[in-house]
Parts: C-alpha cells; sequence; structure tokens
C-alpha cells in the first residue's frame, strides 16, 4: 500500500488502504486509525473524510461486489459457442464457478460484502452492490430466451443459483469443506464437487 496520494483524493487512499486491510484480515482488521496510519495521515484527518467506520465498511462492501462482477464477466467471457442454447448453459456455470473462486481467493471482501452490517455507500458506487446479482439475471434471461430453461422455472431460478454457490462458498470458507492445499496444488476435490453443483443446477433449470 503506499502512503504517497495526490491532494484532493485522500478518501480515495484511505478506501484503498481499507481495501488492503480487508483483503489481509477480513472486517475486523479495517479500522480508521490503521488506515491513516498506511496513508501516512492523522487520525482526524481520515475522521474529516468518513463519518464512522460503517461508512469505510459499505465503501469497501461496494467495491468487493464491482470485483466479483468483473469475475463473473470473465468467466462468460471464456465461453466460445455461438450456439444460443449451449453459450446460454455455459455462461451460467462459468459465472457460478467465478463467484466460488471469487469467495475463496478474497476471503476477507467477500464476507464483507455479503455478512458485515454497514451504512450506504458513495452514489458512485451504490450500483456495485448489486451488480453481481444483475448479471446472474441476464444470464437466466439468455437461458430463457435461447429456449432451455421454460419460463415457468425463472421467477425463482436467480435465488436458487445464488443460494447454491453462496452456500456452497460458505461451506468451504467456514465449515467442514474447509482444507488447506500445500502450495501451488489445486484443490481437485473441491472443483469436481463444484463441478458437480454447477451441473446440477443446470440439470434442474433446463427443458428436459
Amino acid at each position: 500500500m503506499t502512503k504517497s496520494y495526490h491532494h484532493g483524493n485522500l478518501r480515495a487512499a484511505l478506501i484503498d488502504a481499507a481495501v488492503g486491510l480487508a483483503r489481509e484480515g477480513g472486517p475486523d482488521a479495517v479500522v480508521l486509525r490503521e488506515m491513516a496510519r498506511l496513508v501516512g495521515v492523522s487520525h482526524n484527518a481520515a475522521y474529516r473524510h468518513f463519518s464512522d467506520r460503517d461508512e469505510v465498511m459499505a465503501e469497501v462492501a461496494a467495491f468487493g461486489m464491482g470485483q466479483l462482477e468483473a469475475a463473473m464477466r470473465s468467466g462468460i467471457a471464456t465461453v466460445r459457442s455461438r450456439d444460443p442454447k449451449v453459450r446460454a448453459r455455459h455462461s451460467l456455470r462459468e459465472v457460478g464457478r467465478a463467484y466460488v473462486h471469487f469467495a475463496l481467493e478474497n476471503p476477507g471482501l467477500f464476507t464483507i460484502a455479503f455478512t458485515v452490517m454497514h451504512g450506504e455507500p458513495s452514489e458512485e458506487r451504490a450500483a456495485e452492490m448489486v451488480a453481481p446479482y444483475a448479471l446472474l439475471n441476464e444470464v437466466l434471461d439468455e437461458l430463457l430466451a435461447s429456449g432451455a430453461m421454460p419460463a415457468k422455472r425463472r421467477p425463482s431460478a436467480d435465488m436458487s443459483c445464488w443460494s447454491a454457490v453462496h452456500g456452497f462458498s460458505l461451506l468451504h470458507l467456514t465449515g467442514p469443506g474447509v482444507e488447506v492445499p500445500s502450495p501451488g496444488e489445486p484443490m481437485v476435490e473441491r472443483e469436481a464437487a463444484l463441478d458437480d453443483l454447477l451441473m446440477t443446477i443446470e440439470r434442474g433449470l433446463i427443458a428436459p
């Protein structure tokens, strides 16, 4: 993290410091005094830009959601099929895979985004809070439009998909699915389980 900043963007520098602290230590690590120290300003200077810690957490949560959406879009970008049905089905799988991978690779940001009570983010970041959910619905609408999913399954499809991948993520972050792999070693069993989950979601939504 940098201790230098240009005049006028101290707030942005403090948010950057907060994001770094969140990545390293989760919600408890995000402290205004530590943010100020990392940026190289006084504790009081930080409070001139944020009314309280909740405001900081809101900004970190919005940043995390924006990063999650970007990861999901990158997953969609890997789909090469031009067949509408195949493309829609594969896109659904990849947004789910990206969601889980983001959660497991960024546990601090993920925890703050979804489980920490916080205030409202700034106007420029407000849209990021719902961006991943909106993208999931775009993919499901594509699945419906392609004819791969019956219309009767669309109303609850978003919650079913979200609940499945979110639950899988939490099980592997804090539950019985937690594993500690060797450095650089892929978690083959976890990925196989994720593949099975994504296929189960798909089979439950697509037409017979």
